[in-house]
């Protein structure tokens, strides 16, 4: 597979502070690449500046040979995107929605349709997409965002903390879904701040810090860091283990 995505010596500044410093990726087409980090460390402004919804101050980011700050609409064909924390419109019904995202991509209705009960059913959504959209929990708010991020089969998936509200099997099947996507060459680039779930999803994984990257590898390679101390990166990675809230859906994720 060829590079999908490059970030060259990338850099971007809010105000004093540094949100992103120095960063180069190389993510190869058809991976699932993994930006793990606390809070704070620059993921998803780093993603953002992949969807060309931020500009860097410096440095380049390739696309498929798009450059996302000179060509943002023409970055966004190519991808699907969910962000930390979806906003849906919630006065529409998930049916009324995903064809509302069905339009914006110019798929034919009758390919939609298939896809949207397919995934309507995986999710365990059949029977309530006339449902208002005011009136889904947490959880089939994330799933539909997720539906709406898959259905037009993009080239390159961009997923910040997916999983958020998502119960075990719902975790499971969406990274059984990424790994199928992957096959046909979809490229995914998933932020998270638990390192059981980069393990348990990603290809390669990079460990940004305070807008610098301190560390990149297979999540073979990460784990044999992880258990060698050494100053930051030792910190880095007790910040970075789960808590027992989300035992379970660590533990669906490594079945």
């Amino acid at each position: 597979m060829t590079n999908a995505i490059i970030l060259e010596n990338v850099s971007k500044r809010f105000d004093e502070v540094w949100a992103v410093r120095g960063l180069s990726l190389t993510i190869r087409g058809g991976s699932i690449f993994g930006l793990l980090g606390p809070n704070g460390s620059g993921k998803s402004t780093t993603m953002r500046m992949m969807l060309g919804l931020v500009k860097p101050d410096s440095g380049r980011v390739s696309v498929h040979g798009i450059d996302p700050a000179q060509n943002p609409v023409g970055v966004k064909r190519i991808i699907g995107y969910v962000p930390e924390t979806p906003r849906l419109y919630e006065y529409l019904t998930a049916a009324e929605y995903l064809d509302f995202i069905r339009e914006a991509y110019g798929v034919a209705p009758s390919v939609w349709r298939s896809r949207v009960a397919e995934f309507l059913e995986a999710f365990g959504l059949s029977g309530r997409e006339g449902e208002l959209l005011a009136g889904y929990s947490r959880g089939m708010k994330q799933k539909i965002a997720l539906m709406a991020a898959f259905l037009h089969r993009p080239r390159v998936l961009i997923l910040d903390e997916p999983l958020s509200g998502l119960d075990p099997k719902s975790a499971r099947l969406v990274k059984e879904m990424l790994h199928k996507l992957a096959l046909d060459g979809t490229t995914t680039i998933i932020s998270t701040h638990v390192l059981e779930i980069a393990e348990a999803i990603c290809d390669r994984i990079a460990i940004l810090y305070e807008g610098e990257k301190i560390a990149e590898g297979s999540p073979e390679e990460l784990k044999l860091l992880s258990e060698s101390p050494s100053s930051t990166l030792e910190d880095v990675f007790l910040k970075l283990t789960g808590s027992e809230d989300i035992r379970e859906l660590v533990e669906a994720l490594v079945r």
